[in-house]
């Protein structure tokens, strides 16, 4: 698995973006998905998980609602749409990618990383 995660942004706030992740090995079809972000000064967190299906999802309480992680199995990539942004969500989002094919909230139970990508929110 080798994550690449595009399509980060500056934004206004109520404004939208769509985060993508692509596993350049084509290797995840098998794999449980997440999404963590972590802002300026802050500890990374969970933001939504979904599992090797695409049915099983989780998400962070400040995002429920705002945020929606799907996956494409034919294009082997995760995606997380993320509408009415507010500048608390301004961070580094990364993807990951578990072992296994159920998500995790737990970003210690995540094996491969992407490189991140900046997302800022402007008031």
């Amino acid at each position: 698995v080798q994550l690449q995660a595009s399509g980060g942004g500056l934004v206004q706030a109520g404004g939208s973006l769509r985060l993508s992740c692509a596993d350049s090995r084509r290797t995840f079809s098998n794999n449980a998905l997440g999404w963590f972000r972590q802002a300026p000064g802050k500890e990374r967190e969970f933001v939504a998980g979904m599992d090797w299906r695409g049915i099983s999802t989780h998400y962070a309480d400040s995002v429920k609602g705002r945020f929606t992680i799907s996956r494409d199995h034919a294009k082997n990539t995760v995606y997380l749409q993320m509408n009415s942004l507010s500048p608390e969500d301004t961070a580094i989002y990364y993807c990951a990618a578990r072992r296994y094919s159920y998500e995790s909230v737990n970003q210690d139970d995540y094996s491969y990383w992407g490189q991140g990508t900046q997302v800022t929110v402007s008031s």
